[in-house]
């Protein structure tokens, strides 16, 4: 018997219309654990680096984490993975709410899509029945409408949906997938579209098996209500902590403009009496104590579920305030588009325009002069709402921008490329400029897979605290860190660096404990991101591996988890090696920080490659490779010449 796991993925050939139930070897859970882990492994075994990621033969998959449905609370995140056409590499992105669960409770651990359907369709499966449906009268539709419409066409409202608005059918590169309160983004949408996949619709009923169910419930118990009062854990930013940093702190406009002291005690009020007004009431993910997002009823907007940073990209992408922002993602939730890149995209074409390198011959009608308003909003609000409907549509100059700023800049030419200044390995990043480098900033930013640092960062503070004596009681309580990360903490003083080898060690941490959660299905904000901030993150290194075992009957302790988040993580950087990822793309925008390290910054590649035991170009080693269990990856490399 399979604990934890139902032992059964679901493949779906949209070219041939077939569908598949598959036993899975219990060997790879083992070894990978689940979720990203184990679909890393399909990716690699079935999609090579030759095929194209619009190619028929590229897939898209569905993960559960392994702890999903179990009495582990906050289990919930589901993985999307595929390979990205705005990169032509590695894809991941997570998602919340109720989804993945309900997965597992119809009986599959992924859902594997390949090929491509002749027009739009949707996928319906209840426990062991499993069909494709045409969705032709869905095209066009929003994705919260959509998953409307098929819970009614199912008869069944507790079927969990995870749908494509128009971007999606465009196969906007932004496009997103949008399920009830939560959405995956980073290049994953565009593929589902791609596909013709306009929703997935499950419902499931069965019985989830736990190798030591009272054991399991002794540990769960407890740890949903210290879940519960810890306020060091969950999104607080979604309930105001962390905006008037983020105001201040990130960038505005194209991620250029720094508006330091812009947040007053007038605009906290002003933006709590907003949302007041506004909120319908505070929702949580399956399983889980926590209210991260709020349910948004905006006047002309159907209502919709704000969803982590949104809250504040279009506001400060457009120069625009929090009313428009909560205006603009009644719309483009609708339409299926990430909060990152979209807002970025749209905020880079309106500076080509105003350098006149975009003219009125590429934006008809464009709202006009600076100053104008329509609506009620400053101009370049108005322009947002005219981007965004060229760019979901890929009418025109959309249909440019819709293949992201990297591309669009190069297509447009005419010293476009310079006003792109905040991708990383051809993908738009989160908008933050700072003054000094930080070196574990540094390498997440230059060497993550995972295509934003926000999947990356987290177990470490981002800041030293200044006081000594709080410094001290911080240390003392943070039952997360591995001794050596407390002595580093200690020695860090403000407006300094740590050192090198510290920088490498806490990017390694960080970055770790992401993997193990992308694997399992935990939360990022009850574990792996939430490290930095207050330090008592419930889930940590040294006691997930009781969660694990106990759930599902592998045996392991810190150091074999651990060993679980490298193997995942070379498997990642494998993908991406083979795709063409080396070195020279390893850095982060030039104006990412004003005041550069040029010649540190390069000793920290060195030392964190030989830490991970990767050459000098960025490529693990057939002895790093092995050693993880890795043997047909350092066998197919020698076979391509990337190794010798």
């Amino acid at each position: 018997m399979r604990y934890a796991e139902t032992g059964f993925d679901l493949e779906i050939d949209l070219s041939r219309g077939s569908i598949e139930r598959v036993a899975t070897d219990p060997k790879l859970t083992a070894l990978y654990l689940g979720g990203q882990g184990t679909a890393a492994k399909i990716l690699w075994d079935r999609v090579p680096p030759e095929i194209d990621p619009l190619d028929p033969e590229n897939l898209l998959i569905f993960s559960t984490g392994l702890l999903h449905s179990t009495p582990v609370p906050g289990a919930n995140r589901t993985s999307v993975d595929t390979f990205s056409p705005q990169t032509g590499r590695y894809s991941h992105s997570l998602f919340g709410g109720f989804f993945g669960p309900e997965m597992k409770y119809a009986g599959y651990d992924k859902f594997i899509f390949r090929g491509k359907a002749d027009d739009l369709v949707y996928l319906w499966i209840n426990n062991d029945k499993v069909e494709i449906r045409d969705a032709t009268h869905l095209r066009g539709k929003g994705a919260q409408e959509t998953a409307l419409i098929l819970k009614e066409e199912v008869g069944d409202d507790n079927a969990q949906v995870a749908s494509i608005g128009l971007a999606g059918e465009n196969r906007v590169y932004m496009a997103s997938i949008e399920h009830a309160n939560s959405s995956a983004s980073r290049g994953v949408g565009v593929i589902m579209g791609d596909k013709r996949i306009k929703a997935i619709v499950v419902r499931g009923t069965k019985d989830v098996y736990i190798a030591q169910p009272t054991e399991l419930a002794e540990i769960s118990i407890p740890m949903y209500k210290e879940m519960y009062d810890n306020k060091d854990c969950g999104d607080s930013m979604a309930h105001g902590e962390g905006d008037e940093f983020h105001v201040d702190n990130f960038a505005w406009g194209n991620a250029r403009t720094r508006r330091n002291q812009f947040f007053t005690k007038e605009m906290e009020e002003e933006w709590i009496s907003l949302e007041d007004k506004l909120r319908m009431r505070w929702t949580g993910c399956h399983n889980c104590p926590k209210d991260c997002h709020q349910a948004i009823n905006y006047p002309g907007r159907m209502p919709y579920f704000q969803k982590c940073y949104s809250k504040l990209t279009y506001a400060m992408g457009s120069f625009g305030d929090l009313d428009f922002d909560y205006n603009i993602i009644g719309i483009t939730q609708e339409y299926g588009m990430d909060a990152y890149s979209t807002p970025q995209t749209i905020a880079f074409a309106i500076e080509l325009y105003e350098a006149g390198i975009l003219t009125d011959k590429d934006l008809p009608d464009f709202p006009g002069a600076d100053g104008e308003t329509v609506e009620g909003y400053n101009i370049n609000t108005s322009r947002f709402f005219y981007l965004v409907e060229k760019i979901a549509r890929r009418e025109g100059i959309g249909d440019v921008l819709a293949n992201g700023i990297y591309a669009a800049a190069r297509q447009i030419g005419n010293g476009a490329e310079e006003y792109d200044h905040n991708t990383i390995k051809k993908f738009e990043q989160v908008p933050i400029k700072l003054g000094y480098v930080n070196y574990p900033y540094f390498l997440m930013y230059a060497t993550g897979e995972k295509m934003n640092i926000t999947q990356i960062e987290g177990s470490y503070p981002q800041a030293p605290i200044v006081d000594k004596k709080e410094r001290e009681e911080f240390v003392k309580n943070w039952d997360a860190a591995p001794e050596r990360f407390k002595k580093w903490f200690m020695e860090w003083e403000p407006r300094t660096n740590v050192s090198l080898e510290a920088a490498v060690h806490i990017c390694d941490w960080n970055e770790a404990m992401h993997y193990i959660d992308d694997a399992i299905g935990t939360c990022a904000f009850l574990s792996s991101f939430r490290g930095q901030f207050g330090g008592r993150p419930p889930y940590h290194i040294y006691n997930m591996p009781d969660f694990i075992t106990r759930a599902s009957g592998i045996e392991l302790d810190s150091d074999e988890l651990w060993e679980v988040a490298r193997r995942n993580r070379n498997l990642v950087r494998a993908l991406n090696i083979r795709r063409g990822l080396r070195r020279a793309d390893e850095r982060p925008p030039e104006d990412h920080w004003q005041k550069r390290e040029p010649e540190n910054e390069q000793k920290l590649l060195d030392m964190y490659y030989e830490f991970k035991g990767w050459n000098n170009d960025g490529i693990p080693t057939r002895e790093t490779l092995d050693k993880l269990g890795l043997n047909y990856v350092s066998k197919d490399f020698i076979q391509r010449g990337i190794l010798e």
